[in-house]
Formats: structure tokens, sequence, C-alpha cells
């Protein structure tokens, strides 16, 4: 790489925070799911944004949504009302479970989870949580109390308050029962734990978990903002299981690319929030909704969903073929994907990028995690499968290029 290529890495390094360990290419167009660099290499992305463009990169309407609302409105705060707010705040409740009606209107799946702890505080009056072990809700102070793995909260001490969240066994219905009591506000889980190593869970534990709070007059909060908006193959993850929440944290695809978060909520939680008890300054903003409208009347239009259903269990059956003893299993729900190993897999996902042009991203240390777009072809799921056996096969993680994969274990290190 010339030094006039490199020199967008070179600034980016230079003024970054530094909190991000960098790969070392810079990307610049993408388009379904292909992404390409500043060199004109082609990647078939598997991450994309860990688990945004679920409708493909740059999708035509989406692109075409936001080019017009641009030349008309992109900021109005949401209390005054705007056009495009209603009509995306009118979509999304129609796409919804039923009895989820009311929508707070954030950026992003953070926000969504800072804005859900505070309704299910005043919605019942109540400031114990819980929350299930290897779970993910984000890195904010407050989102990070519900946040299982200890490396995020640790360097933060005391002013992470998780002193008031029971983590539980994901799974386990036992620990659950007991886990909820009179004092629990919310019990708070994603309906497949990603970052946790893409662990579906039971369909007896979701709706265990639905009675439970009912009759313990807590309210159930499922994490969707990675499951939503089609990547299981449904809408939203709870329709395998037939549960309807008391609410939802909802981010990621909803906008097509586009920054966007948003805690949907029963008419009872959202009306025992006290006026000014909550807002956001972006939130709501015209440009992110006309986006997040046209994304979502495309999904319904092209049948994301049922592509997410068809194309994930070809792949995964294409993933269990490969038969390498490095695999300990394929799972999964829809085009959300983990393969675990019985290794470290950060060297085979280092070689997947630097030899085969394909990007995909860790679930705790051995699991190789795939989220490619809806829109991904079968041949392109063929050509996925393909490279990641050669992968299998090739790499030898206790031969060559310690430095490089040492590398790529810090880059795994820094998901969602």
């Amino acid at each position: 790489m010339t030094s006039t290529q490199s020199k967008w890495l070179d600034i980016e390094n230079k003024y970054d925070s530094g909190i991000y360990t960098k790969h070392q290419v810079v990307m610049v167009r993408g388009q379904g799911a292909t992404v390409w660099d500043e060199q004109g290499r082609s990647y078939i992305d598997c991450v994309v944004g860990y688990g945004v463009a679920t409708l493909g990169h740059s999708h035509p309407d989406v692109v075409k949504a936001v080019q017009e609302q641009a030349a008309k409105l992109m900021v109005m705060p949401q209390s005054m009302p705007n056009d495009k707010r209603a009509e995306f705040l009118q979509e999304l409740v129609g796409v919804l479970p039923q009895g989820l009606e009311r929508v707070f209107l954030c950026n992003s799946g953070t926000e969504a989870m800072e804005a859900a702890k505070k309704f299910a505080i005043t919605g019942t009056g109540r400031s114990r949580f819980v929350s299930m072990k290897r779970g993910f809700s984000g890195r904010s102070l407050g989102a990070l109390a519900f946040t299982w793995e200890p490396k995020y909260r640790e360097p933060f001490g005391d002013a992470v308050d998780n002193k008031h969240v029971d983590f539980i066994t994901y799974g386990d219905i036992e620990q659950l029962r007991q886990a909820v009591t009179e004092e629990t506000a919310a019990v708070i889980m994603e309906p497949v734990q990603g970052e946790g190593g893409v662990r579906p869970a039971s369909i007896e534990f979701l709706q265990e978990a639905r009675r439970i709070t009912k009759e313990k007059g807590a309210l159930l909060i499922l994490d969707e903002i990675q499951t939503g908006f089609c990547r299981t193959g449904k809408m939203f993850a709870c329709e395998h299981s037939g549960v309807i929440p008391d609410g939802m944290t909802l981010a990621k695809a909803m906008a097509g690319g586009v920054p966007i978060g948003a805690f949907a909520m029963t008419q009872e939680v959202a009306q025992k929030m006290p006026g000014g008890g909550h807002g956001t300054t972006f939130g709501g903003n015209p440009l992110s909704m006309a986006a997040g409208t046209a994304a979502i009347r495309a999904m319904k239009r092209e049948g994301l969903a049922e592509q997410a259903r068809e194309k994930g269990a070809y792949m995964m059956d294409k993933l269990r073929a490969i038969g390498s003893s490095k695999i300990r299993e394929v799972r999964g729900l829809g085009l959300m994907i983990g393969v675990e190993l019985k290794e470290k897999s950060a060297p085979y996902i280092h070689a997947l990028e630097h030899d085969e042009g394909v990007l995909t991203l860790a679930a705790t240390p051995l699991v190789v995690r795939f989220l490619p777009p809806a829109t991904i072809t079968k041949e392109q799921i063929d050509q996925v499968v393909a490279a990641f056996e050669r992968v299998l096969n090739n790499v030898n993680p206790r031969a060559e290029r310690q430095e490089e994969l040492k590398q790529a274990d810090k880059e795994n290190e820094q998901q969602e």
C-alpha cells in the first residue's frame, strides 16, 4: 500500500481516541453483501456493522429517502411534531408485537437500554433487575450494569451500579424463578445472545420468563437490538416463541444503516413516566425517521424475514457439512449464526479477512459469528463456507504470524 492509499488510516490512527484496535484496511464503499477497500479489493461482509445492514449496504430505497429528506429537513426536536416522525411511528408500531404501541425514540441500542431501565423503574416503582450471564446490554454506565462480562465493567469500578442486578444462568428456569421477586422491576434478556456466543433461548425459557414476570408484577424487556428486523427469520425473534414482552429495545437494522434506536413499550408502562423524565436531542430526527420508514417498508416488500429464515437454514446446513474436527458446534437462528471452535477463533477470523476476503467477527474467544445481510445470495454463501473450510484446513494458529494473530485477538475483543 502506498503512502497515498494509506493516508486515511494514518489520519484516523492519529486523531481517533485509541480505544479501538484498528484493522489495517480502509473501507470506502458497499453494495448489498459486498464492501470494497481503498485499493479496490472486494470482501463479502458477514459483519455488516455488527448486524446493522440486514437490508444490505446502501439499499436504494434507504439512499433515496435520505437524499430526499436531507434536502428538506434534518433535525427537529420531539417536542415539535414532524410528518416523517409520525409516518415512521405508524410504520414501526404496525410491525411490533400486539400491545407495544408506545415508542421512545433515540439514536442507538445503548440509549434504548438506558431508556428501558428508566421506564422499568417508573413503570413498576421498583429498582431491582434480573439479567443474564453472558448477556450484553451496552457500554454506557447504566447499561453496563446489565452486561455480564466483567472486563467491560471493572475499569469503571463502583460507578457501574450493578448492586441492584441479579445475574442468572441463561436458560435456567429454576434460577429465574428464584431471582424474580416482588422487588424486581424487570427481567432483561436477549432472545438470542449475540456476543455471548450466538445462543438462542429455548421457547420454554422465554415463555416461563413471561409467566413468572407477570406473576410477580415485573416487566419482561427483550433486547432485540441485534435480533430485531428480520435477522432471525422473523420480524422479531420473540415471534418464534409467541412471547409478547412489556418492552423491547430496538436499534441496528431499523433504519437500514442510519443511526437510530427505540424503546417500544405498552401504554401502561409509558404512561407512568413523568413528563420530562427522559429525553434526547437527536432522537426522532426526520432524517433517521425517513430512513427507518423506507427500511421497514423494504423489509416487508422484499420478504426479508423469509429470506433470512431460508438462507440461514441453508448456510447452517453448509457449515455443518464441513465436518471439521476443529468445529464443536454450529448454532443460530436465521442469519445470526455462530460456529464454536475447539480453539481460539481469532486466527481463523484473521485469515478469512486477509486471505479470503470474508469479514466475520468473534462472539466469545471460541466462536466465529456470521451476520450477513439477508440479501446475500446463495452463491455468496457458498463462497463464504468454502473460504471458511479452507482456513480451517490451512491455518495453524501455533505456527506462523504470531504478531498478526495477537493483533487479531485484540480486534476481536472489541465487538458490538
